[in-house]
């Protein structure tokens, strides 16, 4: 587990703050002969960014003391990086999130609630994005509090929001249940992947409010079948 500045997380809130029209879920009619959209898959998803156009100006550690080796990429409607999976287990305190479960505990993350509160990483899907500096700015590519994003570890799909700023020269961390859903260890203090996950998150989408995942997961999947036509 990475050690978070709240000082970091406040300063980069602003720079990261959403600004664009929220995404809202759309209903259709299907007519007698529409057929079922299918969930893409991880595999289809990973085929679709096995190549790396880089967009950063640098690459990132995934922890600190390692080798700077993993840049963002970029398509014309997403950014994405692989790497490992550190939790995040800020904001609220819970049962399984709090100063006794996680040594690193902080009581905020750097976007909050509709209701004010800081986002539960026990309960709510998100992902960490690095702080802006002279290696990536995320505002620059559309990526802001809220943006959604598709995670893939192993054979499985999950979405999420980007919910927390992490240190600027690091990359590579989501909450609580992001892990959880993944099938990745969740425990803060012991959990984690090594490696193997894949991050995808889209240019200029992101739901509001921010702590509505069944939004997050409806529009999410629309934005990954889109990616995979090239629409």
């Amino acid at each position: 587990m990475r050690v978070q500045s709240l000082t970091l997380a406040a300063a980069s809130a602003a720079l990261l703050a959403p600004t664009t029209v929220p995404t809202t879920p759309t209903a259709t009619q299907d007519g007698p002969r529409a057929r079922p959209e299918i969930d893409v898959s991880a595999a289809d998803l990973l085929t679709k960014v096995r190549d790396c156009a880089s967009v950063s100006q640098g690459r990132y550690r995934s922890d600190s003391g390692a080798p700077a080796t993993i840049p963002v990429c970029g398509t014309r409607d997403a950014v994405f990086w692989k790497a490992d999976m550190d939790i995040d287990c800020d904001g609220q305190t819970t049962r399984r999130c709090n100063r006794r479960t996680d040594p690193f505990f902080s009581a905020a993350t750097a976007f909050q609630q509709s209701d004010g509160r800081y986002l539960s990483a026990e309960r709510l899907p998100y992902i960490v994005v690095p702080a802006p500096s002279d290696i990536w700015n995320p505002r620059d590519h559309g990526i802001r509090g809220g943006s959604i994003a598709a995670v893939v570890y192993r054979d499985r799909v999950r979405y999420a929001v980007v919910g927390d700023v992490g240190p600027h020269d690091m990359i590579g961390e989501a909450s609580y249940a992001t892990a959880r859903a993944l099938g990745v260890p969740p425990d803060p203090r012991a959990g984690g992947t090594a490696s193997g996950v894949t991050y995808i998150v889209f240019k200029d989408a992101r739901v509001t409010p921010i702590e509505n995942h069944a939004a997050t997961v409806a529009i999410g999947k629309r934005l990954a079948r889109n990616f995979l036509r090239g629409e």
